[in-house]
């Protein structure tokens, strides 16, 4: 028997929805790979402190963990990890290479063994990271970072990065002279795609100040009878041509793929021999995405000379491109047009999908056969209670385009009052060179089905949308990012959407920037905030952030010896004493990306004013919260800043 929905108030909806639901819900597969005939990913644990397990699916359906307990599968490769497992070869028997989270050395393990140490320990002055593996003979390749103890901020003792071998015998665990350097010549490098004869290797590179979705450049080396990587060309890229990936193909042909952006989009290109540079697949949509993390992928080449390739404008479809070069969609009836972590068995395509109606799951198909199979269905799924979502372009008073995602408030047991509209909770996200996709998350659903409306702006400097919607934001980060999602929200208005004096903005990281940002710039058009471990000063952030981000601010707003003053007006602490919105304020004691010496300086310059404020810090966290006690008690923070201001009682979860 169907029931008539209860009328009540926005915001005070009774949801099935928790907030520790969303905490384990939220944490997503990634990294997948095929072992034998099985697919294998690593998936965070929320409720055993974010540990990333390395799972498979078991015998009753669910996610059954692979190595012994205890171990933490993750590379801090960059701060944002890399890729940080591969199998030895496609036997189950022959075990994996993996990087273990607590001491960041490379580890070997073997079905019916533990793990055993395949790199060495660090030096007493460095710590070694390691990811992005290649298995080569009796040695794996992969990439190494190298992070002094005490780096001087001029950078002549910054970290660096650099190709190594490991034998896989375990000697260099005891013996670190046995470790073999490859290559190096760049400040910052992906692990080498080395190619099926073993006769090749390529691996991106680029230098400060660039970013890898600014310049990156694409380097080949043979290698020799002795596995020694011979000095290295450059066969494209630089000079303001992005490479995200590169990979060969698998026939043995020494035929080489690289995504890369001459035209402005990144598209699937074929490298030949003599530099020259075909796109394979030519399109005015993206075929990938920023490089935050070594090791990513978006394209993957098939035994059959085919590959199968991620693209799509503000989402991610799955394209199988076919050696005669027609293009046809996988699994076109199914839900999903979102697809991350793609990996094959030459064959076989798995895949993280979801789509507007689904959330992430890992997905198994075939290019030639018909349907998906779900290998991981979504935890804490609450379908019923999912907003379906959809898309909005807004014009900036410029005359550009801004594209957002709405999620209305949803819940099948209740509807709003006739007479009142719904507040909405504006989503900046991170990067800010990123993106967040248009599929229902639980953080979404966590507001949504309680009758909050979400509105996810993908403001100028999103990916997806080609580079010249990129560099919109270049020179402009805190100009470009709050007038974006202004000019979303007023459009939201107009359509007649929102309450206009209920409206709250959330952000992480570059999107706490944001959010914090608009507090100061739209006074009347922000009532709240949540800012989760955000960036807040340009200037000191520059000198005390890491490695990889330490001069990206040059392309966001400028070189700093002539642009103090864009520092100054742009950095949210020095408007703090004007910010009147209440809003709530969470840090990782631990964040080596956004020190909590951002949040504090905030804090100083609101000393003496009036504005209602929560800050909380929390041990063990780092840049991005992992525990599902963080996740939930912030979660519950912001809903009750959200009721005190909007005026509605939260129901009791």
């Amino acid at each position: 028997m169907s029931h008539e929905p209860e009328q009540a108030p926005y915001g005070s909806w009774d949801s099935e929805l928790a907030a520790l639901d969303v905490a384990r819900g939220a944490a997503l597969p990634e990294w997948l790979d095929f072992v034998g005939e099985e697919v294998w990913w690593t998936e965070p644990l929320p409720h055993d402190g974010g540990r990333n397990a390395l799972v498979r699916r078991g015998p009753d359906g669910a996610p059954q963990e692979v190595l012994p307990p205890g171990w933490n599968v993750r590379s801090g490769f960059d701060e944002y990890g890399a890729r940080p497992w591969l199998p030895l070869s496609g036997r189950p028997g022959d075990g994996i290479v993996f990087t273990h989270w607590g001491d960041q050395r490379v580890h070997r393990w073997r079905p019916g063994s533990r793990p055993e140490p395949v790199s060495p320990a660090g030096p007493p002055d460095a710590v070694h990271r390691y990811g992005d593996f290649a298995v080569v003979g009796t040695e794996v390749w992969c990439v190494r970072q190298t992070v002094p103890t005490a780096a001087r901020r001029d950078g002549s003792a910054g970290p660096r990065r650099e190709l190594v071998a490991l034998p896989l015998d375990g000697s260099a665990a005891e013996h670190p002279e046995a470790v073999r350097v490859l290559a190096a010549g760049h400040r910052f490098m992906t692990g080498p795609r080395v190619a099926p004869g073993g006769r090749k290797v390529a691996w991106l590179g680029w230098n400060h100040p660039d970013m890898p979705w600014d310049s990156t450049e694409l380097m080949v080396a043979d290698i020799s009878p002795e596995g020694r990587v011979l000095p290295p060309v450059r066969m494209t890229g630089g000079g303001g041509r992005s490479v995200a990936q590169v990979d060969w193909a698998t026939d043995g042909s020494d035929r080489l793929f690289a995504v890369t952006d001459p035209d402005g989009w990144w598209n699937l290109h074929e490298i030949t021999p003599g530099g020259d540079v075909r796109n394979l697949c030519r399109r005015t949509e993206e075929c990938a995405e920023a490089l935050w993390r070594i090791g990513s992928r978006w394209f993957l080449p098939l035994r059959d000379g085919g590959i199968a390739l991620l693209t799509g404008v503000g989402e991610r479809r799955l394209v199988h491109l076919a050696p005669d070069g027609t293009q046809s969609v996988v699994d076109p009836e199914g839900p999903y047009t979102e697809w991350s972590s793609p990996a094959t068995d030459g064959r076989r395509i798995a895949g993280v999908a979801a789509g507007p109606a689904h959330r992430p799951a890992v997905v198994l198909v075939d290019p030639g056969g018909k349907g998906a199979e779900i290998l991981r269905a979504p935890a804490h799924e609450h379908t019923a209670l999912s907003s379906t979502p959809f898309r909005r372009s807004y014009r900036a008073p410029g005359g550009e385009e801004v594209y957002a995602h709405v999620h209305p408030p949803h819940n099948p047991a209740y509807r709003g009052p006739d007479d009142e509209l719904p507040p909405f909770l504006v989503l900046a996200h991170g990067g800010p060179t990123s993106r967040v996709p248009m599929i229902p998350h639980p953080h979404i659903t966590y507001f949504t089905s309680r009758g909050i409306g979400v509105l996810d702006v993908q403001y100028g400097g999103s990916t997806g949308y080609g580079r010249a919607y990129r560099d919109r934001l270049r020179g402009g980060w805190g100009v470009v990012d709050v007038q974006d999602c202004a000019t979303a929200v007023r459009g939201l208005i107009a359509e007649g959407l929102a309450d206009p004096r209920r409206i709250a903005i959330r952000g992480a990281s570059a999107g706490g920037w944001t959010a914090a940002a608009s507090l100061i710039a739209e006074p009347e058009l922000y009532r709240a905030a949540a800012l989760h471990f955000p960036v807040l000063d340009a200037d000191t952030w520059r000198l005390t952030t890491h490695d990889f981000e330490s001069r990206y601010v040059e392309t966001l707003i400028g070189g700093p010896p002539g642009n103090r003053d864009r520092y100054t007006q742009r950095s949210p602490v020095h408007g703090a004493s004007s910010i009147r919105a209440p809003f709530a304020l969470f840090q990782g004691a631990q964040d080596a990306i956004c020190p909590p010496r951002q949040a504090e300086q905030l804090l100083e310059r609101l000393d003496g004013s009036r504005t209602a404020h929560d800050y909380q810090v929390f041990e063990g966290e780092g840049h991005g919260f992992r525990r599902a006690e963080t996740v939930a008690h912030t979660l519950r923070t912001e809903l009750t800043l959200y009721g005190r201001v909007f005026g509605f009682t939260p129901a009791p979860e």
